[in-house]
């Protein structure tokens, strides 16, 4: 997961070099500082002892969301492109379902 998770970072990176000044530093740089703690959060949760996962992975799962619904906005705004947004999109749904999956198996699996 945090793996996917810098590989999106570096595409939202390159990406904020096509977008204007006004909204690299408004909108965009919440987007990149909430990555930047969603790839906090999942290092943190691994290398974290095994009771004590679900807290990081519940506080990623939430700014996940909170990540996808700003992407949203930008695409709303057409501070980005459609083509470029469903590509993150699609690369945020699948770090969510890694989440949600690492979570439940935590809960199903608690001597883990």
């Amino acid at each position: 997961m945090t793996h996917k998770i810098c590989e999106f970072y570096k595409k939202a990176y390159l990406l904020s070099s096509k977008v204007k000044k006004q909204d690299r530093f408004g909108i965009f740089l919440k987007t990149e500082n909430l990555l930047l703690e969603i790839f906090e959060l999942s290092v943190f949760a691994s290398f974290e002892i095994k009771h004590q996962k679900l807290s990081p992975l519940n506080s990623c799962r939430i700014k996940t969301e909170v990540l996808k619904r700003l992407f949203r906005i930008m695409l709303d705004l057409k501070i980005i492109e459609d083509k470029k947004y469903i590509e993150l999109e699609f690369d945020l749904i699948e770090i969510s379902k890694m989440t949600n999956g690492w979570i439940k198996y935590l809960k199903e699996n608690p001597r883990y």
